[in-house]
């Protein structure tokens, strides 16, 4: 069962860590105060969102494993070099899934719930055939990232919410992911180096070039900060001056595509990148301080 448990992926659980910033927009809009309560349905919504991520990761490796061969580095993955029983991997799927949706349900109410079957839908549309969405040029980037927005609205639902979430941020945190995802498959394609190898591997690499991927992530990128940029000065304007460093990090990610075997194409290993690692801090400390405190001549950007 070794190689079963190994394609639930269960070192990229880090990943649910995007449900945080729709837990702590949640608090602050709705106003809620803290409670330990709270922070056990935090971890509830963690791990059931996990479940629901490993269910997708499960079908992933299951229906790429042709796929990956022409991958340098997915072709050691345990499914490409093994043998596999499909019925355990949908089995397998079918637990996943429904423990996921059952501790959602129960524990964290009906939002919650539909955006687990949100989750869950996605991951089907990326994988599976006829649809396949990581197989057509642009929406491949798009149907994947959006899963960012949802781990967002993972996160607003957690707490008992009456209001609705700013669609600015909905927006500005897909297009976030777009941005990542289009930057993973820029650093993917250096690495490759060879379309034809390259399209064998991911078919929407086929329609792609270097500078469609850099064009397309410019423009997730400059979306994204826009609509950022309307969520965070309608609702705090001293985050105004958030937003040039939060640019950086954008630039700090896009240079790292640069680097040889980027991490960038391994999201749940970027917390061993030291240098992204200490920007991040700067931000949150830096995001706090703004949240705490008023700075009177800022209100002439809002005349």
């Amino acid at each position: 069962m070794k190689k079963y448990i190994k394609i639930m992926r269960i070192d990229h659980w880090i990943k649910q860590l995007f449900i945080l910033p729709g837990f702590i927009c949640a608090m602050y809009l709705g106003k809620f105060p803290f409670k330990l309560e709270y922070l056990l349905l935090l971890i509830v919504g963690l791990f059931a969102t996990s479940l629901i991520a490993s269910a997708n990761y499960v079908i992933n490796e299951y229906l790429d494993r042709e796929f990956d061969r022409f991958h340098p580095v997915k072709k050691k993955r345990v499914l490409v070099s093994e043998d596999c029983d499909g019925r355990v991997i949908w089995l397998l799927w079918f637990i996943l899934s429904v423990v996921g949706l059952f501790l959602g349900k129960k524990i964290l109410g009906l939002d919650f719930f539909m955006m687990e079957i949100f989750l869950l839908v996605m991951g089907l549309l990326y994988n599976v055939k006829p649809m396949r969405t990581k197989d057509v040029f642009i929406l491949d980037v798009l149907s994947e990232s959006v899963n960012n927005a949802i781990r967002l609205l993972l996160g607003w639902f957690i707490l008992p919410i009456n209001i609705v979430i700013p669609v600015s941020m909905v927006l500005g945190y897909w297009m976030t992911g777009a941005f990542l995802m289009a930057i993973k498959r820029y650093a993917e394609y250096l690495m490759i180096n060879d379309k034809k190898k390259a399209s064998l591997y991911r078919r929407s690499f086929k329609y792609y070039t270097d500078k469609s991927l850099l064009t397309t992530a410019f423009f997730y990128a400059m979306t994204s900060i826009f609509f950022i940029g309307i969520f965070l000065i309608k609702y705090r304007i001293e985050l105004v001056l958030f937003m040039p460093f939060l640019i950086g990090l954008y630039c700090y990610y896009f240079y790292m595509s640069f680097d040889k075997d980027s991490a960038v194409q391994k999201p749940e290993k970027l917390y061993k990148e030291r240098g992204l690692m200490t920007y991040l801090t700067f931000l949150i400390i830096l995001f706090v301080i703004l949240m705490n405190i008023n700075i009177e001549w800022l209100n002439i950007f809002l005349i």
